[in-house]
This record gives C-alpha cells, sequence and structure tokens, in this order.
C-alpha cells in the first residue's frame, strides 16, 4: 500500500466543518470573511495511513472503552518513531496516555504546586501556559527572553534563576523548541536551566510537541541531557502537530521518576478521564507507525514554505522581517521597524488585509508589534496572505 495524501498545495475547503480555525471567526470577535493562518493545525490531509485505519474503527461500529496494554502494539509504535527520528529509547514505564498536552499541563500545575505556588515561563511564549496557571490559582512568573532586535532570542539566565530564588518556583513549564519564537534550544542553553532547576529543586515540564519540526540545530531532549534531569522532568509529546491529528486529543507523556509519575496520575484520575479516544489510539499508532512517508514529504513543503516567506518578506514587506524560524511550522514576524504601534498594526492585519492571525501579544508584553502565522498550509494561502500584508503595509507606510 502506497501513501496516497501527498498533494499538500491542494486547497481543501474547511468551512462548515465546526472547524475552530475557519469557522468561529465571529464569536472570537473577528470578521467572518478573513483568512486563518493561526490555530497550529495543518490544512493538509493526513496520511490516509491514519485514514485507512480510522476507517477501519468505524466500519467495526462498535465505540465501546478503550484502553491500552503493553504488547498491544499501540507503545512499540510510539517507542519506535522515537528511536527511529530522535533517537530516544523511551521506557512503557515512563508513559502516560493524555487527552492534550494542555490537559498534561493542568494535571501537572495541580500535581506539584499548592494554590498561591510559583510557576515560571519564558515569555514571549505559547499562551495557555499563562492561562492554565493563572486559572489554577497559582502565581505566574516570567522569565522574558532576550531579543537583540535583529532576530535572535537568548535566555537571561541570571534573571530565571533570580526570579525562582526569590519566588520560591516549584515549576518550570519549558517551550522545547520554542513556540512561538521558533527557537531550537541548544544543549548548553538546556544544561544550563537544567542545573538551575536542579540546584533550585524545581520540577520541569517540557513541552517537546513540536519536535518534529526542526530546520537548524538539533532537537535536544530535555530529561536526556544529564541522567540527573530524568529525576524531575515530565517530557510531553504528541503525533497531533506532526500529524495534524488535534482534534483526536492524544499525546504522549514521559514521567521517569516513580513519584511524580504517581503524583501526577494522582491529578489526572481527579478529572475522571479515565480511557482515551478510540479515535486518537488508532490515529497515532498508524501515525507512528506508517506516517514516515507523509511526514518526510510535509516536512520538505513547509520547510518550502518558511523559505518563500523569508524571501517574499525580505523583497516585498520593508520593515517587517522573519525572525529566523529554527523550529515549528509556526513564523514569527517582527514589525517593529515599520514604527506603526501594535494595536494599529493589529487592526490592520484583522480589517485591511483580512487577516486571522495570532496577535503578538497574546504571548506576553514582549510579544507586541509581532504577528505569528501558521504556514502548514498551501503556498498558494501563504502567498495570498504575505500579499495581504504588503499591500495593507504599504497604504499607510
Amino acid at each position: 500500500m502506497a501513501e496516497r495524501n501527498l498533494n499538500f498545495g491542494a486547497v481543501i475547503d474547511r468551512r462548515g466543518k465546526k472547524s475552530l480555525k475557519y469557522d468561529f471567526a465571529n464569536r472570537r470577535g473577528y470578521p467572518e470573511d478573513v483568512l486563518p493562518l493561526w490555530v497550529a493545525d495543518m490544512d493538509f490531509k493526513t496520511s490516509s495511513y491514519i485514514e485507512d485505519a480510522l476507517a477501519e474503527v468505524v466500519s467495526h461500529n462498535i465505540y465501546g472503552y478503550t484502553n491500552i496494554q503493553r504488547g498491544d502494539g499501540f507503545f512499540e509504535a510510539v517507542a519506535g518513531w522515537m528511536k527511529r527520528h530522535h533517537n530516544w529509547e523511551v521506557k512503557p514505564e515512563w508513559h502516560v496516555v493524555t487527552p492534550g498536552v494542555c490537559f498534561a499541563i493542568g494535571c501537572a500545575i495541580k500535581a506539584y504546586t499548592d494554590v498561591g505556588e510559583s510557576v515560571i515561563i519564558q515569555q514571549p511564549v505559547y499562551y495557555p501556559f499563562s492561562n492554565l496557571i493563572r486559572e489554577n490559582n497559582r502565581n505566574l512568573v516570567i522569565n522574558e527572553l532576550k531579543y537583540d532586535g535583529k532576530g535572535h532570542y537568548s535566555i537571561d539566565f541570571d534573571d530565571f534563576e533570580r526570579k525562582i530564588i526569590e519566588n520560591e518556583v516549584k515549576l518550570f513549564i519549558l517551550c522545547n523548541p520554542h513556540n512561538p519564537v521558533g527557537r531550537v534550544w541548544t544543549k548548553q542553553e538546556l544544561e544550563r536551566l537544567g542545573d538551575i532547576c536542579h540546584k533550585n529543586n524545581v520540577i520541569v515540564f517540557s513541552d517537546e510537541i513540536h519536535f518534529d519540526f526542526i530546520w537548524s540545530g538539533e532537537h535536544q531532549i530535555f530529561q536526556e541531557i544529564k541522567p540527573e534531569f530524568k529525576e524531575f522532568t515530565i517530557t510531553a509529546t504528541a503525533p497531533t502537530k506532526t500529524f495534524n491529528l488535534a482534534g483526536l486529543q492524544q499525546s504522549n507523556i514521559f514521567i521517569p521518576n516513580r513519584n511524580l509519575k504517581h503524583d501526577f496520575i494522582k491529578e489526572y484520575d481527579a478529572t475522571g478521564m479515565d480511557e482515551p479516544n478510540i479515535f486518537g489510539i488508532a490515529a497515532a499508532e498508524a501515525a507512528y507507525t506508517h506516517g514516515d512517508e507523509w511526514y518526510e514529504a510535509s516536512h520538505k513543503y513547509i520547510k518550502d514554505n518558511i523559505d518563500f516567506a523569508d524571501r517574499y518578506i525580505k523583497e516585498n514587506i520593508p520593515g517587517v522581517k522573519l525572525v529566523p524560524t529554527e523550529g515549528t511550522y509556526l513564523i514569527w514576524l517582527d514589525f517593529t521597524d515599520t514604527k506603526i504601534e501594535p494595536e494599529v498594526i493589529d487592526s490592520l492585519i484583522i480589517n485591511k488585509a483580512k487577516l486571522w492571525l495570532d496577535s503578538g501579544k497574546i504571548f506576553g508584553k514582549t510579544g507586541e508589534g509581532f504577528q505569528r502565522i501558521n504556514v502548514a498550509c498551501p503556498r498558494c494561502v501563504l502567498e495570498n496572505a504575505l500579499s495581504r500584508i504588503q499591500k495593507c503595509l504599504s497604504d499607510v507606510v
């Protein structure tokens, strides 16, 4: 059987399918006719092997309670992917299946901190991190990334450690690779973060959901950098970004420390989510077993989109620069050289360009003046979006 779904340039009408990306503009306060390139799901059909696996579940036509166990093929598929693509040997006793990474972050916050205790993040960063911390009544501590104005982000390690000590931080949510700034953290950077956390008894939740999209450098599994890092790290992965399966709600969490895993499972059980989704399990197993060809082809298409966007912006949109995208399929555009106020940029993008992007301000104060764009879409759609930005700015700059 050959992979069938490799036409990534095909424009697929997703409207009217209860799509969060396409069908909820008005509810989110946007004009109905905006072109959406915001939330991180792809506009590509997923692997035909996944399609066939789901069709098999449907044809059985019984959708009872589902679970997994050692030897049934599911963990073996997950472990095989990790070994082939990341040279990472995962163990079944580390493994926890959850409905998603954000769900797992919520469990971790409740498992490892008490109300009023501190959790640290590195803004600008994926905005559900701060939402989950606040909504669980924890103290949000921000270690702002340093931006040199030329396209490079780095970590302020002194500020990171100082704020951990001053706020008695219990938990650090690491974004690795980083969304939205696109950094693929080096081994040296992660080792220094880990050493600080080890020294100060900080548990690390390492969100590595984008680790299958690396364009520059090499992804480092945080918990594998030093043996001792396994003892205080929860590593979150999922097929959902890699294979466009977000709606099937399946993620794979790895917790080597037995006590941390026990505490995590206790909070998980308290949610009442006892069994995984039958479709999510089938899709993930098919993806990790047979999805290599689709993944490699989509990977190339997305990288070509990133390169196209970089060229287009340099040649046609003065005052805007694309921060180098080392990882993820989300590009981070810096509008600060246009000298247009961030709120005006937001208005132009929405009301003049008719685009639904992610305004940088939602990722933290240091994201103001930036826009995040999902480039996992047909090239013609991306070109259309960039031309809209070009036109709306040319009318005001």
